[in-house]
């Protein structure tokens, strides 16, 4: 009877603490912003422009999330952060949302108590070299110097990848992006490797871009995506939803431009998507037109991912395998129903 009441017992501790931690949409609302967690400066995924305002990918995710809560994209605060600090201010609660190239792994989710709550990116790692090494393989680095960020995924993957191959390396760690790029250019190292994004993203930031290449070897599966704390189930839902919902709209050609056309559709599966039939957006703690909201403020995924990252932007990288599921790629969200 003793070990049946303790059981009892820490059940209900335990039901009890859940239900304390599935506060974080409240607390945003109260708060009046949402906090959101990004890089400290990645050309296309999270960069002050030269005014001062945040731009990017993953900037457009912290927006979409404001709209969906607060029906105006502007109430979010950003908290640009390193690779070590980005899970730490998490784990803390600094941050309501952490949206920053972070790559999905069991260690992440089991061992720090996180959850990432969709794939808006699929990146692997790759390697960046002076154009006058004449490389063409990553076979071809071996005994290279090779600059890797701390508390990264990288690190482990480029390890392996020249372990497995039976290639020397001499690998240098350095903190955080700037330094990445700085310790390259300086000479410390002649190779970068990170997810190859971020290589693109990076050489932008170089003195003369044109004498850097992108080696065309993929050596890991990279999934991105926001990351939430685990135990509130309700706001791990509407992140992950606020990412379907921009998958569906474009999936179902609805977009920034005709959203209000959108909004006179007779097509069931709009009227669901856009808050015209159903109670889905209620049923998340929303409001039934939160996906349009979404939308009237960033635009469709496609339109996000054109506008920071596409082949019309300054990073001009393909969709590929980011392309929707029907037009050959693997972008994929459960439907509005």
């Amino acid at each position: 009877m003793k070990t049946f009441l303790a059981l009892v017992a820490g059940a209900a501790v335990a039901l009890a603490a859940h239900g304390a931690s599935a506060q974080t949409l409240k607390t945003v609302k109260d708060r009046g912003t949402l906090n959101c967690g990004v890089s400290r400066g990645l050309p296309g995924f999270s960069a002050p422009d030269a005014k001062g305002v945040w731009t990017g990918f993953d900037v457009d995710y912290c927006r979409a999330i404001a709209a969906a809560v607060f029906d105006d994209p502007s109430k979010v605060t950003f908290f640009p952060l390193s690779a070590d600090e980005r899970f730490p201010a998490l784990q803390k609660g600094q941050i309501d949302v952490l949206s920053r190239n972070s790559t999905w792994t069991v260690e992440r989710e089991a061992g720090l108590g996180l959850l990432f709550s969709a794939i808006t990116y699929y990146d692997g790692q790759g390697f960046l070299v002076p154009t006058k090494r004449n490389i063409v393989s990553a076979l071809e680095l071996d005994g290279s110097k090779v600059c890797v960020q701390s508390g990264t995924t990288a690190m482990g993957y480029t390890q392996d990848f020249f372990t497995a191959n039976t290639m020397k390396l001499e690998l240098v760690t350095v903190p955080n992006t700037d330094e990445l790029v700085k310790a390259y250019e300086d000479g410390r190292c002649n190779t970068l490797t990170t997810d190859v994004s971020q290589l693109y993203a990076l050489r932008l930031v170089m003195k003369k871009p044109s004498d850097h290449i992108v080696v065309p070897d993929v050596i890991s599966k990279e999934p991105l995506g926001p990351v939430v704390r685990q135990g509130d189930d309700q706001w791990f839902n509407i992140v992950k939803w606020t990412h379907y919902a921009m998958l569906n709209a474009e999936e179902l050609g609805v977009t920034t431009a005709n959203l209000a056309e959108g909004l006179k559709s007779q097509k069931p599966d709009v009227k669901r998507l856009l808050g015209q039939e159903g109670a889905y957006g209620e049923q998340l703690g929303l409001t039934k037109d939160f996906a349009a909201r979404i939308v009237k403020a960033v635009g469709n995924y496609g339109e996000v991912y054109e506008r920071n990252v596409g082949t019309g932007s300054r990073l001009a990288i393909p969709r590929g395998i980011n392309q929707l599921w029907s037009l050959g790629g693997i972008q994929y969200a459960p439907p509005f129903r």
